[in-house]
């Protein structure tokens, strides 16, 4: 019999009373793995009060026993490293090898939230007036909450409960329903790490649950990564709320190529950048900028790209997996349809791959097309497939201003020998994220994940010192100790004396 993935509230994992459920399903095989429950209202109301309940307490613990906290969790997911990762493996259709590093991505900001200490240091200024000390104190907001999306599930929630945590709050993490075992073992491994009670809840569900979370009164802070659409709606209806709120949304990631650069690089780079996880990554490359001669590296672009060969996650040779379900397999083979018609030309066309001994995955080979113009369907929307646009241009200054016209600013990059065209492309281009010769520039945890233009809704950004703050409210103190009983007269004036 199927197993139901149990609600995590106040400690224990329990069964929904929710008659509504989803299949979880293998993307390679359709085996179902198990049934998700869409929660009820009192269950997310339940999921809340334990959250606010255990804030209280949580506030007062020692930020050392916090980051010890992290300490011993990090451990543990490094200690069931593959474990988690195969099952992450299994409902996302990742590659072994891609599953763990989704995962390893994660531990780097538990790692980071073991830092927390030093991340949560004010500022002290004595003496600002006669007698006078200043100084600032870092204090958690309450109740936090993370909405995330099914292509990295240990990875982006590991971006967000960990440091909020940290920092003194209490969360309710909603996971993606297409892919919720991951986050489940993810709250077992927390519970054994010696998470207290309702420090962490997980709950499922649909958009009811999400507005639920968006709307309530006792939720503070809201961190979103998915869909612009989505995105949009989080941002609006939280900040509506009153609520802080973070949302990372859609992305069209370009990658310039000067005619110095290294052909080799360049080609390796943009075949792992576009099909890399079936290319179902807000950072990856799904547009190449080739700037004059470089135009010559399409053939064995093509070439590279057509040797990759798609399979199932416990297949140690395959290049990636399937997309994550029927309904985004049809999406992408509508939008390559569409390019079709539109008057890109397909040299590479991966809608009929097919898998030996998976019938029902769903698959997509890696497809390029060159000629592609900025009107054109496949420019403009965000694909999330294995497929790879080329954009010819003669110089870096249209180079740059196609990356500037696009409506997102998630990632870009550069590759080239040039110190001065790659000073001058991070100096100019409207992107929050810039690799040189790095295709995929996701920064590490102690930088800040910095989309920008519709990549982003918000002000604060994911981890690093940026998130800090976005977990926190800064309260600041003006001091001043008598040492008599002496009384100078009232100071009339907001000069302070």
């Amino acid at each position: 019999m199927t197993r139901t993935v149990p609600l995590f509230i106040n400690g224990e994992f329990t069964p929904s009373s929710s008659s509504n459920t989803l299949p979880v399903l293998n993307p390679a095989t359709q085996q179902e793995l198990a049934r998700v429950p869409l929660a009820t209202h009192g269950e997310v109301e339940a999921a809340v009060a334990s959250a606010k309940n255990a804030f209280s307490a949580w506030r007062e613990v020692a930020v050392p026993e916090r980051a010890r906290l992290m300490l011993r969790y990090q451990h543990l997911l490094k200690q069931h490293h593959d474990e988690v990762a195969e099952i992450l493996a299994q409902e996302t259709g990742k590659t072994f090898a891609d599953a763990k590093g989704d995962l390893w991505r994660g531990i780097e900001v538990v790692e980071h939230a073991c830092n927390v200490p030093s991340l949560l240091m004010g500022e002290t200024v004595e003496n600002v007036a006669g007698g006078i000390d200043s100084y600032s104190l870092i204090q958690p907001l309450g109740v936090c909450v993370g909405i995330t999306p099914f292509n990295f599930p240990a990875m982006i929630p590991l971006w967000m409960y960990p440091l909020a945590i940290a920092c003194g709050n209490t969360f309710v993490l909603k996971p993606s329903e297409q892919d919720p075992l991951t986050p489940t073992r993810l709250a077992e491994l927390a519970v054994e790490a010696g998470f207290p009670k309702g420090v962490l809840n997980v709950v499922h569900g649909g958009r009811e649950a999400v507005d639920q979370l968006l709307t309530h009164p006792d939720v503070q802070a809201i961190s979103f990564v998915g869909s612009v659409a989505v995105g949009q709606h989080i941002y609006r209806t939280g900040t509506n709320a009153l609520k802080r709120v973070q949302a990372f949304a859609g992305a069209k990631n370009h990658m310039v190529v000067m005619p110095d650069a290294n052909p080799r690089q360049v080609v390796s780079a943009l075949v792992g950048a576009s099909c890399g996880a079936a290319g179902q990554r807000c950072m990856a490359i799904s547009v190449a900028v080739l700037v004059g001669k470089a135009k010559d590296l399409i053939p064995e672009l093509q070439q590279q790209m057509a040797a990759l060969r798609p399979g199932a996650w416990n297949d140690s040779g395959a290049a990636y997996g399937p997309v994550i379900s029927k309904r985004a397999k049809e999406r992408v083979l509508g939008l390559i349809e569409q390019g079709k018609k539109e008057g890109a030309n397909c040299l590479l066309d991966g809608s009929r791959c097919t898998v030996d001994g998976y019938p029902d995955g769903n698959w997509i080979g890696p497809t390029l097309f060159t000629d592609v113009k900025p009107h054109m369907s496949i420019y403009r929307e965000e694909i999330f497939g294995p497929v790879l646009c080329v954009v010819c241009v003669d110089t870096l200054d249209e180079a740059i201003a196609l990356v500037n016209a696009s409506p997102y600013g998630n990632g870009t990059s550069i590759f080239t020998a040039s110190g001065g065209a790659a000073r001058r492309y991070v100096h100019e281009c409207t992107v929050g994220q810039v690799g040189v010769n790095v295709p995929i520039p996701v920064p590490l945890p102690f930088f800040s994940f910095t989309g920008w233009k519709g990549s982003f809704m918000g002000d604060l950004h994911a981890y690093g010192k940026q998130a800090v703050r976005f977990y926190t409210e800064t309260k600041t103190v003006t001091s001043r100790w008598f040492d008599s009983d002496a009384v100078s007269g009232p100071n009339l004036t907001i000069a302070m004396k």
